[in-house]
């Protein structure tokens, strides 16, 4: 019981007879919840889609009335509809990239600016309207972009305040890009992430089966113990 993780308990019964019965039962063990004063906000956010496990997500944040954040990249064309169904069950949604190809986008500022317009177009023609909300492939600070120009995200960032966007970044990972492929690992990552924080903006990428397939039990784990579900804003 002192140590977090999952375990599977099994109880073997028999009578005078010599009857047998055997049940199993799975217990969690996790660790103490942090006490946090006052609302506790969790942003989930999901990059890189929409992919094929997109609409599998929707209907598990409708299950539960979640409304999440899609950053959105036009890498899987075909899917391009899910950016008009994510408005309107009431996600918000921010350009991602139109290729989340860091070698074209980051080589100059005009080349991130044309991929990010791209993006835009495919949004306000799946919903109307253009956004205002970005997400930086790698985030705002990323060490990646130097590869192809240096110093390139301090000036994105100056530029992209100059013109009035609002870019976002995270202070949770649930490790789906390259750490793990477990649900149960993604479940317990944002879990112990988002303890003790009275905001959370969870990276999330709903291109990963196994991420879209942890959000069940992670949203009603954080439902049950206090915690709001908010759609970032510019």
């Amino acid at each position: 019981t002192e140590t977090e993780g999952e375990y599977t308990l099994t109880y073997r019964v028999s009578d005078s007879w010599g009857n047998e019965a055997v049940a199993e039962r799975t217990v969690e063990v996790v660790d103490e919840v942090l006490p946090v004063e006052g609302e506790k906000i969790i942003f989930l956010t999901f990059d890189d889609g929409p992919g094929p496990y997109t609409e599998k997500l929707l209907g598990i944040l409708d299950q539960y009335d979640v409304k999440a954040t899609f950053f959105v990249t036009n890498v899987r064309p075909k899917y391009q509809t899910c950016i008009a169904k994510e408005v309107r069950a009431g996600h918000a949604v921010g350009v991602h990239s139109f290729s989340h190809e860091y070698r074209k986008i980051y080589r100059s500022e005009a080349a991130y600016w044309s991929d990010f317009n791209r993006m835009n177009d495919i949004i306000k023609k799946q919903t109307g309207k253009p956004v205002t909300l970005l997400r930086f492939p790698g985030g705002s600070s990323n060490t990646v972009s130097r590869n192809y120009k240096e110093g390139i995200m301090k000036r994105l960032a100056k530029q992209a305040d100059a013109k009035g966007l609002t870019y976002v970044d995270w202070n949770v990972y649930d490790g789906d890009a390259g750490e793990t492929t477990s649900p149960h690992q993604v479940y317990k990552n944002i879990i112990r992430g988002v303890k003790g924080r009275k905001k959370s903006i969870v990276l999330c990428h709903d291109v990963k089966s196994y991420t879209v397939n942890a959000m069940d039990r992670t949203i009603r784990w954080c439902l049950a113990h206090g915690y709001t579900f908010k759609v970032l804003e510019p």
